[in-house]
């Protein structure tokens, strides 16, 4: 008896509990990283975000060296998902629905090349759903300019300073000033009214 469990062991014929879906990464840029931090929070399947800097060439920069333009870098969010509970193309959902993706050189109150949109793909299957789903969203007409955010492959991300993560819960008074003030919250109520319903 002790040799035929053996053998089925072997054999691989004794049940064993399902592989999870190993976590994936996806990385954007939507302007001021605060206010992309609270939509995936909430979004179910998300297992943590990160705000920091991606796209440029300096290693580890600062919030300055960023805010002044000069390193290339994005201000960024990543997020890390289990793709068996949310898709990608959800992500990128709320991405579009988190950004003005007509404007390139900046987003709302906040211009400069350290605003600007972009999606930062990790593999061809991510540059796939990406562009696709810029596709559809040129293609749907919510926006009478052309969709201008755009889809590069990912970098080095550093994470940003610890007072910046999860600020709209450090800070929440000012947060929302902010998000009102800068014109973001008014521009996406505007463009996603079945939202904010």
């Amino acid at each position: 008896m002790r040799v035929f469990l053996s053998l089925l062991i072997c054999l691989g014929v004794l049940m064993t509990e399902p592989q999870a879906a190993p976590l994936q990464k996806a990385t954007f840029a939507g302007g001021c990283f605060w206010c992309m931090q609270p939509p995936y929070d909430k979004l179910a399947g998300v297992v943590s975000t990160t705000v920091g800097y991606t796209g440029g060439n300096v290693p580890n920069p600062t919030y300055e060296q960023v805010s002044s333009g000069m390193t290339g870098h994005l201000e960024a969010i990543q997020v890390v998902y289990d793709p068996s509970q949310t898709s990608y193309r959800e992500l990128l959902r709320v991405f579009w629905m988190s950004i003005d993706p007509t404007d390139n050189g900046g987003q709302f109150a906040d211009q400069g090349s350290q605003y600007q949109p972009a999606i930062f793909v990790h593999d061809e299957q991510q540059r796939l759903e990406a562009e696709a789903s810029k596709k559809e969203l040129a293609a749907s007409g919510r926006f009478k300019k052309p969709i201008v955010t755009a889809v590069l492959p990912a970098k080095e991300f550093y994470p940003a300073e610890a007072y910046h993560q999860k600020y709209y819960q450090k800070n929440s008074p000012h947060y929302n000033a902010y998000k009102a003030g800068s014109g973001r919250a008014g521009f996406i109520e505007k463009s996603w009214p079945e939202a904010h319903r």
